[in-house]
Formats: C-alpha cells, sequence, structure tokens
C-alpha cells in the first residue's frame, strides 16, 4: 500500500483537477486531512513519509477526501477554522471565517475606549468577531447576537472551548431584542451579495447559508436597515464598523452620511480592496 509521500502526490493531483487548487494550496488540504485522520502535526508528516494509513485510517480518509472532492469547504469538513490566532469551531450553520474580516477587528480594536466599552457583534456566526475582539480585550463587555439559534450555539460553544468569559449571546434579528441597550461599538460583517449574483453558485459560497450571504436584489437591504437602526444604539460619538463587498464603500459612505454619521472612512484589505466602511455619531445617547 502507498505510504504518506505516495498518497500526497496522488491527492494533491486529484484535488488540482478536481477544484482547480494551486500545488501548495492543494498539498495543504491533502496534509491538513491526513493529519485530522491521524491525528499527528504537519511535522509527523513530514518525518513519516513512508507512513502506511490502517483499513480503519484509510476508510476515513478517502471519505474526507471524498468530500473535498466534491467541492465542500475544508473548514467544513474538518469543522474549524483559525481566525485572528483563535481556534473556532465552524459548521453548516455558520460562515467561513476568512482573513478579510480580519481588518474589521483590527479597526475596531483601534477605535474602542482605553478602558473597558460596550461593544456590539451583529450576526455573529461562529462568533469570530465578537470572540477575536473579546479575546484582545478582557475589559470590554461584547455582546453578540445571530437571527439563527444554530449559528449562536456554536458561536456560544466557542466562547467555552476558548475560555472567553466577557461575551454574552442574545438571540436576535439584528437590533430587535436589544430594546434601549447603548455600544460605544458596532460591528457587523452582514450578508452582502445581490441575490442573484452567480458567485452564490461557485465555490464553498454554494455550502454555506444563504441568510447569511446574500440580502436583497443589490446586496445591501441589511446593511440600510443596520445603519437606518444603528443611531438608537450607540452611546455618544459611538461608531459603526460594516465590511461589506468589493464594489459597495462608495454606497455604504453614502448611507452612513444621509444617516447622520461624522468621520466616514473605508479601509482597504491586504488585496487592495476596499473592505470595511465606518463612521461616527455625535448623536448617540
Amino acid at each position: 500500500m502507498p505510504g504518506i509521500r505516495e498518497r500526497l502526490a496522488q491527492d494533491v493531483a486529484a484535488l488540482r483537477q478536481a477544484l482547480a487548487l494551486e500545488q501548495d494550496e492543494a498539498r495543504s488540504e491533502v496534509q491538513a486531512l491526513l493529519q485530522a485522520v491521524l491525528a499527528v502535526n504537519r511535522a509527523y508528516l513530514l518525518a513519516h513519509p513512508e507512513r502506511v494509513l490502517t483499513e480503519q485510517e484509510l476508510s476515513r480518509y478517502r471519505s474526507l477526501l471524498q468530500r473535498r472532492l466534491q467541492g465542500e469547504p475544508l473548514a467544513y469538513i474538518l469543522g474549524e477554522r483559525e481566525f485572528f490566532g483563535l481556534g473556532l469551531r465552524v459548521t453548516p450553520a455558520t460562515l467561513i471565517p476568512r482573513p478579510d474580516t480580519e481588518l474589521l477587528v483590527e479597526l475596531a480594536l483601534q477605535l474602542m475606549p482605553e478602558a473597558g466599552g460596550r461593544v456590539l457583534d451583529l450576526g455573529t456566526g461562529s462568533g469570530a468577531i465578537a470572540l477575536a475582539i473579546a479575546h484582545a480585550r478582557p475589559d470590554a463587555r461584547v455582546t453578540a447576537v445571530d437571527a439563527a439559534e444554530a449559528a449562536l450555539s456554536v458561536a456560544q460553544g466557542n466562547a467555552v472551548r476558548l475560555g472567553i468569559r466577557n461575551a454574552s449571546f442574545v438571540p436576535s434579528d439584528w437590533f430587535s431584542a436589544l430594546a434601549e441597550q447603548h455600544f460605544d461599538l458596532i460591528v457587523s460583517n452582514p450578508p452582502y451579495i445581490a441575490e442573484n449574483d452567480s458567485h452564490l453558485s461557485q465555490g464553498d459560497l454554494r455550502f454555506e447559508p444563504r441568510t447569511a450571504l446574500s440580502s436583497g436584489p443589490d446586496g445591501l437591504d441589511d446593511i440600510r436597515r443596520i445603519i437606518g437602526e444603528a443611531g438608537a444604539h450607540l452611546a455618544a460619538d459611538g461608531w459603526l464598523l460594516l465590511e461589506h463587498g468589493y464594489d459597495q464603500a462608495a454606497q455604504v459612505r453614502v448611507l452612513l452620511q444621509r444617516a447622520g454619521f461624522g468621520n466616514i472612512s473605508s479601509a482597504k484589505d491586504l488585496a487592495g480592496i476596499e473592505r470595511v466602511t465606518g463612521g461616527q455619531f455625535s448623536g448617540g445617547i
């Protein structure tokens, strides 16, 4: 039977052909599947290229590989994804945290009060944004909401696993369950893809929850609602930060301006695309 070296070569080629992955990406994914099945680290794979899988290990590995060959996201297959240095559990009930969203966390940390502070994460999903902020700022009080109870359960579980105690979780359709609560900072990575966008039927997006991806004909329905209601939940001079699509920054800036926000600006992600836009609400309580 082939050892790890031969299996890597064979299955990397299969992944590249099936999913049009780059060589390094395909190799990394096959290694990740092998690590999960064998419960070892990458160094072990490199040090034991002759290792032959047992029948039981081979059966499980083939099952996982077949799921990936059919396009299922690696994060769902493995049940985890790293975000901002935290290992998060993810399921098909949540979006898969992406590196671009780390920009939103970085900006949020820059805008938070020096001491304490109340932060709201709208549509928390796996809890990635809320938990990254709460972990970096244990003196802050972070509230995370989601309308999907299955997603909120995943976020709560991640908080427990990571030992993060300064984050609370509330089932809510955006602001609906927050009554008179006010926050120094509101952040969100809301649905922002147009409902007829062809990308929704491609790649990982085919497997992710549609309600967490798409929002109306132009993708801005939820962003409009958040901007329209955020002022009623912001403390004096509080901030709102929103992740959005690659071509939506100008529209989001206009929406913020019309809603009475000032100090409006957009920040670029690693690809040089305006990915996060925010503003300050001087009319807060």
